[in-house]
Protein backbone atom coordinates (compact mmCIF):
# COMPACT_ATOMS: atom_id res chain seq x y z
CA UNK A 1 0.00 0.00 0.00
CA UNK A 2 1.12 3.61 -0.55
CA UNK A 3 3.23 5.13 2.22
CA UNK A 4 1.16 7.59 4.28
CA UNK A 5 -0.72 8.77 1.18
CA UNK A 6 -4.36 9.70 1.82
CA UNK A 7 -7.00 9.22 -0.85
CA UNK A 8 -8.03 12.66 -2.18
CA UNK A 9 -11.61 13.75 -1.58
CA UNK A 10 -13.65 15.35 -4.36
CA UNK A 11 -14.95 18.13 -2.09
CA UNK A 12 -11.37 19.24 -1.33
CA UNK A 13 -10.48 19.72 -5.02
CA UNK A 14 -11.41 23.23 -6.06
CA UNK A 15 -12.69 24.18 -9.53
CA UNK A 16 -10.67 26.58 -11.66
CA UNK A 17 -12.66 29.23 -13.53
CA UNK A 18 -12.13 28.66 -17.24
CA UNK A 19 -11.23 24.96 -16.93
CA UNK A 20 -13.67 22.06 -17.35
CA UNK A 21 -12.95 18.34 -17.38
CA UNK A 22 -14.76 15.40 -18.97
CA UNK A 23 -14.08 11.69 -18.54
CA UNK A 24 -15.09 8.54 -20.44
CA UNK A 25 -14.53 4.78 -20.37
CA UNK A 26 -13.00 4.05 -23.77
CA UNK A 27 -11.85 0.47 -22.95
CA UNK A 28 -8.36 1.31 -24.18
CA UNK A 29 -6.76 -1.50 -22.19
CA UNK A 30 -9.35 -2.70 -19.69
CA UNK A 31 -13.16 -2.50 -19.54
CA UNK A 32 -15.11 -0.52 -16.98
CA UNK A 33 -12.42 1.93 -15.98
CA UNK A 34 -11.99 5.65 -16.56
CA UNK A 35 -9.25 5.98 -19.18
CA UNK A 36 -9.94 9.04 -21.31
CA UNK A 37 -9.83 12.69 -20.20
CA UNK A 38 -10.56 15.95 -21.96
CA UNK A 39 -9.58 19.18 -20.21
CA UNK A 40 -11.14 22.18 -21.95
CA UNK A 41 -9.59 25.63 -21.50
CA UNK A 42 -11.20 29.04 -21.79
CA UNK A 43 -10.32 31.72 -24.33
CA UNK A 44 -7.91 33.53 -21.98
CA UNK A 45 -5.90 30.47 -20.98
CA UNK A 46 -2.14 30.24 -21.31
CA UNK A 47 -0.17 26.99 -21.13
CA UNK A 48 3.45 26.09 -20.36
CA UNK A 49 4.91 22.60 -20.61
CA UNK A 50 8.05 20.54 -20.05
CA UNK A 51 8.54 17.04 -21.37
CA UNK A 52 10.68 13.91 -21.15
CA UNK A 53 14.25 14.04 -22.44
CA UNK A 54 14.07 10.40 -23.52
CA UNK A 55 15.10 10.35 -27.19
CA UNK A 56 12.52 7.62 -27.83
CA UNK A 57 9.79 10.01 -26.74
CA UNK A 58 6.20 9.09 -27.48
CA UNK A 59 4.13 10.32 -30.42
CA UNK A 60 1.91 12.53 -28.22
CA UNK A 61 4.99 14.23 -26.75
CA UNK A 62 6.24 15.06 -30.25
CA UNK A 63 2.84 16.39 -31.32
CA UNK A 64 2.22 18.33 -28.08
CA UNK A 65 5.58 20.08 -28.44
CA UNK A 66 4.77 20.91 -32.08
CA UNK A 67 1.40 22.36 -31.12
CA UNK A 68 2.85 24.47 -28.34
CA UNK A 69 5.55 25.77 -30.68
CA UNK A 70 2.91 26.72 -33.26
CA UNK A 71 1.86 29.53 -30.96
CA UNK A 72 -1.92 29.18 -31.26
CA UNK A 73 -3.93 29.43 -28.03
CA UNK A 74 -4.38 25.97 -26.53
CA UNK A 75 -8.04 25.08 -26.10
CA UNK A 76 -7.92 21.53 -24.71
CA UNK A 77 -5.80 18.69 -23.39
CA UNK A 78 -6.57 15.11 -24.41
CA UNK A 79 -5.20 12.36 -22.16
CA UNK A 80 -5.52 8.60 -22.47
CA UNK A 81 -4.22 5.85 -20.21
CA UNK A 82 -3.68 2.19 -21.04
CA UNK A 83 -1.49 2.87 -24.06
CA UNK A 84 1.65 5.03 -24.29
CA UNK A 85 1.71 5.34 -28.10
CA UNK A 86 5.50 5.27 -27.83
CA UNK A 87 7.83 3.34 -30.11
CA UNK A 88 5.06 3.35 -32.74
CA UNK A 89 6.73 5.34 -35.53
CA UNK A 90 4.81 7.27 -38.17
CA UNK A 91 1.65 5.29 -37.54
CA UNK A 92 1.66 6.45 -33.92
CA UNK A 93 2.06 10.07 -34.99
CA UNK A 94 -0.82 9.72 -37.45
CA UNK A 95 -3.09 8.26 -34.76
CA UNK A 96 -2.21 11.04 -32.34
CA UNK A 97 -2.89 13.72 -34.94
CA UNK A 98 -6.22 12.14 -35.79
CA UNK A 99 -7.24 12.18 -32.11
CA UNK A 100 -6.45 15.91 -31.98
CA UNK A 101 -8.40 16.60 -35.17
CA UNK A 102 -11.43 14.66 -33.95
CA UNK A 103 -11.54 16.50 -30.62
CA UNK A 104 -10.96 19.83 -32.35
CA UNK A 105 -13.99 19.16 -34.54
CA UNK A 106 -16.13 18.59 -31.46
CA UNK A 107 -14.85 21.74 -29.73
CA UNK A 108 -14.81 24.03 -32.75
CA UNK A 109 -11.10 24.81 -32.79
CA UNK A 110 -8.00 23.87 -34.80
CA UNK A 111 -6.20 20.56 -34.29
CA UNK A 112 -3.07 22.54 -33.35
CA UNK A 113 -4.98 23.89 -30.35
CA UNK A 114 -5.21 20.42 -28.79
CA UNK A 115 -2.37 18.97 -26.67
CA UNK A 116 -2.34 15.13 -26.63
CA UNK A 117 -0.93 12.93 -23.86
CA UNK A 118 -0.76 9.16 -23.43
CA UNK A 119 0.48 6.74 -20.79
CA UNK A 120 0.60 2.96 -20.56
CA UNK A 121 2.20 0.13 -22.53
CA UNK A 122 4.98 1.04 -24.99
CA UNK A 123 5.19 -0.23 -28.60
CA UNK A 124 1.49 -1.03 -28.90
CA UNK A 125 -0.68 0.75 -31.50
CA UNK A 126 -3.02 3.37 -30.06
CA UNK A 127 -6.63 2.10 -30.31
CA UNK A 128 -7.72 5.28 -32.05
CA UNK A 129 -11.20 4.06 -32.99
CA UNK A 130 -12.11 3.49 -29.34
CA UNK A 131 -10.79 6.93 -28.43
CA UNK A 132 -12.65 8.69 -31.24
CA UNK A 133 -15.87 6.87 -30.35
CA UNK A 134 -15.57 8.00 -26.72
CA UNK A 135 -14.70 11.65 -27.28
CA UNK A 136 -18.36 12.81 -27.44
CA UNK A 137 -18.91 11.27 -23.99
CA UNK A 138 -15.94 13.23 -22.63
CA UNK A 139 -17.27 16.47 -24.10
CA UNK A 140 -20.75 15.81 -22.72
CA UNK A 141 -19.22 15.25 -19.27
CA UNK A 142 -17.27 18.54 -19.15
CA UNK A 143 -17.63 20.05 -15.66
CA UNK A 144 -15.57 22.26 -13.41
CA UNK A 145 -15.83 19.93 -10.42
CA UNK A 146 -14.52 16.80 -12.17
CA UNK A 147 -10.95 16.92 -10.79
CA UNK A 148 -11.07 13.67 -8.81
CA UNK A 149 -12.47 11.71 -11.76
CA UNK A 150 -9.79 13.30 -13.93
CA UNK A 151 -7.07 12.16 -11.52
CA UNK A 152 -8.51 8.64 -11.58
CA UNK A 153 -8.75 8.63 -15.39
CA UNK A 154 -4.99 9.12 -15.88
CA UNK A 155 -3.87 6.34 -13.49
CA UNK A 156 -2.00 3.23 -14.67
CA UNK A 157 -0.36 1.15 -11.93
CA UNK A 158 -1.14 3.86 -9.37
CA UNK A 159 -3.06 2.62 -6.34
CA UNK A 160 -4.17 6.06 -5.17
CA UNK A 161 -5.21 9.03 -7.31
CA UNK A 162 -3.02 12.10 -6.84
CA UNK A 163 -4.74 15.49 -6.59
CA UNK A 164 -4.43 18.64 -4.51
CA UNK A 165 -5.82 22.18 -4.27
CA UNK A 166 -4.42 25.31 -2.67
CA UNK A 167 -5.60 28.91 -2.41
CA UNK A 168 -3.54 32.06 -1.84
CA UNK A 169 -4.19 35.81 -1.88
CA UNK A 170 -2.61 37.66 -4.81
CA UNK A 171 -3.22 41.24 -5.82
CA UNK A 172 -6.26 41.51 -3.57
CA UNK A 173 -7.88 38.39 -5.05
CA UNK A 174 -8.16 34.77 -3.96
CA UNK A 175 -6.26 32.62 -6.43
CA UNK A 176 -6.92 28.89 -6.73
CA UNK A 177 -4.39 26.24 -7.78
CA UNK A 178 -5.48 22.65 -8.42
CA UNK A 179 -3.27 19.87 -9.69
CA UNK A 180 -3.40 16.19 -10.58
CA UNK A 181 -0.64 13.73 -11.43
CA UNK A 182 -0.10 10.09 -12.18
CA UNK A 183 2.95 7.92 -11.73
CA UNK A 184 4.09 4.89 -9.80
CA UNK A 185 6.86 3.18 -11.73
CA UNK A 186 9.29 4.10 -14.53
CA UNK A 187 9.97 7.25 -12.54
CA UNK A 188 13.22 9.17 -12.91
CA UNK A 189 13.96 12.83 -13.61
CA UNK A 190 14.13 14.51 -17.01
CA UNK A 191 11.19 14.21 -16.52
CA UNK A 192 10.47 11.84 -13.61
CA UNK A 193 5.96 7.23 -16.55
CA UNK A 194 4.49 10.46 -15.07
CA UNK A 195 1.95 13.04 -16.13
CA UNK A 196 1.28 16.19 -14.14
CA UNK A 197 -1.23 18.97 -14.74
CA UNK A 198 -1.58 22.04 -12.54
CA UNK A 199 -4.18 24.70 -13.31
CA UNK A 200 -4.77 28.11 -11.75
CA UNK A 201 -7.09 31.05 -12.34
CA UNK A 202 -4.23 33.51 -11.73
CA UNK A 203 -3.54 36.17 -14.34
CA UNK A 204 0.10 35.89 -15.37
CA UNK A 205 2.19 36.60 -18.45
CA UNK A 206 3.35 33.76 -20.67
CA UNK A 207 6.99 34.49 -19.86
CA UNK A 208 6.46 34.20 -16.11
CA UNK A 209 4.18 31.19 -16.50
CA UNK A 210 7.06 29.43 -18.29
CA UNK A 211 9.48 30.52 -15.58
CA UNK A 212 7.21 29.33 -12.77
CA UNK A 213 6.83 25.95 -14.48
CA UNK A 214 10.59 25.46 -14.79
CA UNK A 215 11.13 26.54 -11.19
CA UNK A 216 8.49 24.11 -9.93
CA UNK A 217 9.64 21.19 -12.09
CA UNK A 218 13.23 21.54 -10.93
CA UNK A 219 12.20 21.31 -7.29
CA UNK A 220 9.52 18.63 -7.55
CA UNK A 221 9.09 16.20 -10.43
CA UNK A 222 12.79 16.43 -11.27
CA UNK A 223 13.71 15.50 -7.70
CA UNK A 224 12.01 12.12 -7.51
CA UNK A 225 13.04 8.64 -8.56
CA UNK A 226 11.43 5.25 -8.04
CA UNK A 227 13.51 3.00 -10.25
CA UNK A 228 15.90 5.12 -12.32
CA UNK A 229 13.96 4.64 -15.58
CA UNK A 230 13.12 7.82 -17.50
CA UNK A 231 9.81 7.36 -19.29
CA UNK A 232 9.07 8.03 -22.95
CA UNK A 233 5.92 10.00 -22.07
CA UNK A 234 6.65 12.28 -19.10
CA UNK A 235 4.89 15.64 -19.31
CA UNK A 236 4.21 18.44 -16.84
CA UNK A 237 1.83 21.26 -17.76
CA UNK A 238 1.04 24.52 -15.97
CA UNK A 239 -2.18 26.19 -17.10
CA UNK A 240 -3.30 29.70 -16.20
CA UNK A 241 -6.90 30.46 -17.10
CA UNK A 242 -6.36 34.20 -16.38
CA UNK A 243 -9.86 34.49 -14.93
CA UNK A 244 -9.04 35.80 -11.43
CA UNK A 245 -10.02 39.37 -10.55
CA UNK A 246 -6.47 40.70 -10.29
CA UNK A 247 -3.87 42.59 -12.28
CA UNK A 248 -1.66 40.46 -14.50
CA UNK A 249 1.62 39.35 -12.92
CA UNK A 250 4.33 40.48 -15.34
CA UNK A 251 7.26 41.45 -13.12
CA UNK A 252 9.66 38.65 -12.18
CA UNK A 253 10.94 40.71 -9.26
CA UNK A 254 7.50 41.27 -7.74
CA UNK A 255 6.25 39.78 -4.48
CA UNK A 256 3.17 38.54 -6.34
CA UNK A 257 5.25 36.47 -8.73
CA UNK A 258 7.36 34.99 -5.92
CA UNK A 259 4.22 34.03 -4.00
CA UNK A 260 2.63 32.49 -7.11
CA UNK A 261 5.78 30.59 -8.06
CA UNK A 262 6.22 29.22 -4.55
CA UNK A 263 2.57 28.14 -4.29
CA UNK A 264 2.77 26.28 -7.61
CA UNK A 265 6.01 24.65 -6.46
CA UNK A 266 4.34 23.58 -3.21
CA UNK A 267 1.52 21.87 -5.12
CA UNK A 268 3.97 20.28 -7.58
CA UNK A 269 6.16 19.01 -4.74
CA UNK A 270 3.21 17.41 -2.95
CA UNK A 271 2.14 15.69 -6.18
CA UNK A 272 5.70 14.54 -6.90
CA UNK A 273 6.10 13.12 -3.41
CA UNK A 274 2.73 11.38 -3.80
CA UNK A 275 4.15 9.56 -6.83
CA UNK A 276 7.04 8.25 -4.71
CA UNK A 277 4.73 7.33 -1.82
CA UNK A 278 2.71 5.31 -4.35
CA UNK A 279 5.81 3.85 -5.99
CA UNK A 280 5.23 0.35 -7.28
CA UNK A 281 5.41 -1.92 -4.25
CA UNK A 282 6.79 0.84 -2.00
CA UNK A 283 6.79 0.36 1.77
CA UNK A 284 9.17 3.21 2.70
CA UNK A 285 9.29 6.89 1.69
CA UNK A 286 12.90 8.06 1.76
CA UNK A 287 14.23 11.64 1.72
CA UNK A 288 17.88 11.92 0.75
CA UNK A 289 19.44 15.22 1.79
CA UNK A 290 22.95 16.06 0.65
CA UNK A 291 24.48 19.19 2.19
CA UNK A 292 27.82 20.96 2.04
CA UNK A 293 28.63 20.32 -1.59
CA UNK A 294 30.87 22.46 -3.75
CA UNK A 295 27.89 22.88 -6.11
CA UNK A 296 24.36 21.55 -6.55
CA UNK A 297 25.42 19.20 -9.34
CA UNK A 298 27.70 17.14 -7.12
CA UNK A 299 25.05 17.10 -4.38
CA UNK A 300 22.63 15.65 -6.93
CA UNK A 301 25.20 13.08 -8.06
CA UNK A 302 25.53 11.79 -4.51
CA UNK A 303 21.79 11.86 -3.82
CA UNK A 304 20.91 9.95 -6.98
CA UNK A 305 23.71 7.43 -6.51
CA UNK A 306 22.10 6.51 -3.19
CA UNK A 307 18.54 6.69 -4.49
CA UNK A 308 19.24 4.48 -7.53
CA UNK A 309 21.18 1.74 -5.77
CA UNK A 310 19.17 -1.52 -5.76
CA UNK A 311 21.28 -2.69 -2.82
CA UNK A 312 20.40 0.40 -0.79
CA UNK A 313 16.72 0.21 -1.73
CA UNK A 314 16.40 -3.49 -0.87
CA UNK A 315 18.13 -2.90 2.46
CA UNK A 316 15.49 -0.28 3.28
CA UNK A 317 12.74 -2.76 2.39
CA UNK A 318 14.27 -5.30 4.78
CA UNK A 319 14.77 -2.63 7.50
CA UNK A 320 18.38 -3.78 7.50
CA UNK A 321 20.92 -1.07 8.47
CA UNK A 322 23.48 -2.38 5.99
CA UNK A 323 24.76 1.17 5.73
CA UNK A 324 28.03 0.37 4.03
CA UNK A 325 25.88 0.24 0.89
CA UNK A 326 25.16 3.95 1.27
CA UNK A 327 28.86 4.67 1.78
CA UNK A 328 29.66 2.73 -1.37
CA UNK A 329 27.09 4.70 -3.37
CA UNK A 330 28.56 8.00 -2.17
CA UNK A 331 31.99 6.76 -3.19
CA UNK A 332 31.01 5.91 -6.76
CA UNK A 333 28.90 9.04 -7.33
CA UNK A 334 31.64 10.46 -9.56
CA UNK A 335 33.25 13.21 -7.46
CA UNK A 336 36.92 12.67 -8.23
CA UNK A 337 38.38 14.75 -5.41
CA UNK A 338 35.93 13.68 -2.69
CA UNK A 339 37.61 13.47 0.73
CA UNK A 340 35.67 10.71 2.49
CA UNK A 341 37.33 11.51 5.80
CA UNK A 342 35.29 14.72 5.97
CA UNK A 343 31.91 13.12 5.28
CA UNK A 344 29.26 12.58 7.92
CA UNK A 345 26.38 10.20 7.25
CA UNK A 346 23.16 10.34 9.23
CA UNK A 347 20.24 7.93 9.23
CA UNK A 348 17.39 9.91 10.73
CA UNK A 349 18.82 11.43 13.91
CA UNK A 350 21.58 8.83 14.15
CA UNK A 351 25.19 9.64 13.17
CA UNK A 352 26.30 6.52 11.34
CA UNK A 353 29.73 7.34 10.01
CA UNK A 354 32.41 10.04 10.15
CA UNK A 355 36.18 10.32 9.62
CA UNK A 356 35.96 7.70 6.88
CA UNK A 357 34.44 4.95 9.07
CA UNK A 358 31.81 3.96 11.61
CA UNK A 359 30.91 6.70 14.08
CA UNK A 360 32.27 5.96 17.54
CA UNK A 361 28.84 6.07 19.21
CA UNK A 362 26.89 4.30 16.48
CA UNK A 363 24.97 1.21 17.56
CA UNK A 364 23.29 -1.26 15.21
CA UNK A 365 20.03 -1.12 17.16
CA UNK A 366 19.82 2.65 16.63
CA UNK A 367 20.13 2.22 12.89
CA UNK A 368 17.54 -0.55 12.89
CA UNK A 369 15.11 1.62 14.86
CA UNK A 370 15.20 4.23 12.11
CA UNK A 371 15.06 1.65 9.32
CA UNK A 372 11.78 0.25 10.66
CA UNK A 373 10.03 3.59 10.18
CA UNK A 374 7.79 4.19 7.15
CA UNK A 375 9.41 7.57 6.46
CA UNK A 376 13.19 7.85 6.63
CA UNK A 377 15.68 10.64 6.07
CA UNK A 378 19.21 9.94 4.89
CA UNK A 379 21.46 12.96 5.39
CA UNK A 380 24.95 13.29 3.94
CA UNK A 381 27.21 16.16 5.00
CA UNK A 382 29.99 16.52 2.42
CA UNK A 383 31.64 19.46 4.25
CA UNK A 384 33.20 20.90 1.11
CA UNK A 385 30.95 23.88 0.32
CA UNK A 386 27.49 25.40 0.84
CA UNK A 387 25.38 23.75 -1.89
CA UNK A 388 22.62 21.29 -1.04
CA UNK A 389 19.79 19.28 -2.58
CA UNK A 390 17.07 16.81 -1.64
CA UNK A 391 15.82 13.82 -3.61
CA UNK A 392 12.84 11.63 -2.75
CA UNK A 393 12.72 7.91 -3.44
CA UNK A 394 11.30 4.65 -2.07
CA UNK A 395 12.43 1.12 -1.34
CA UNK A 396 12.36 -1.93 -3.63
CA UNK A 397 10.01 -4.69 -2.53
CA UNK A 398 8.97 -8.07 -3.92
CA UNK A 399 5.86 -6.37 -5.31
CA UNK A 400 7.90 -4.05 -7.55
CA UNK A 401 9.20 -7.08 -9.45
CA UNK A 402 5.75 -8.69 -9.55
CA UNK A 403 3.97 -5.56 -10.80
CA UNK A 404 6.46 -4.99 -13.60
CA UNK A 405 6.75 -8.66 -14.54
CA UNK A 406 2.98 -8.75 -15.04
CA UNK A 407 2.57 -5.23 -16.48
CA UNK A 408 1.27 -6.35 -19.88
CA UNK A 409 -0.96 -9.16 -18.61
Amino acid sequence: MPVNLPVPQAEHLLPIDGVTLGIAEAQIKKPQRKDLLVMRLGDRARVAGVFTLNRFCAAPVIVAKEHLAAGKPIRALLVNTGNANAGTGEDGLARTRRSCAELAGLLGCAAEQILPFSTGVIMEPLPIERIVASLPACVADLRGDNWLSAAQAIMTTDIVAKALSKQIRLGGATVTITGIAKGSGMIHPNMATMLGYIATDARISQTLLDAALRHAAGRSFNRITVDGDTSTNDSFLLIASNEAAMAEIDDAASREYAAFRDAVTEVATALAQAIVRDGEGATKFISIQVNGGANEQECSQVAYAIAHSPLVKTAFFASDPNLGRIQAAIGYAGIADLDVSRIQLYLGDVLVSENGGRAANYREEDGQRVMREAEITVRVELNRGTACTTVWTCDFSYDYVKINAEYRS
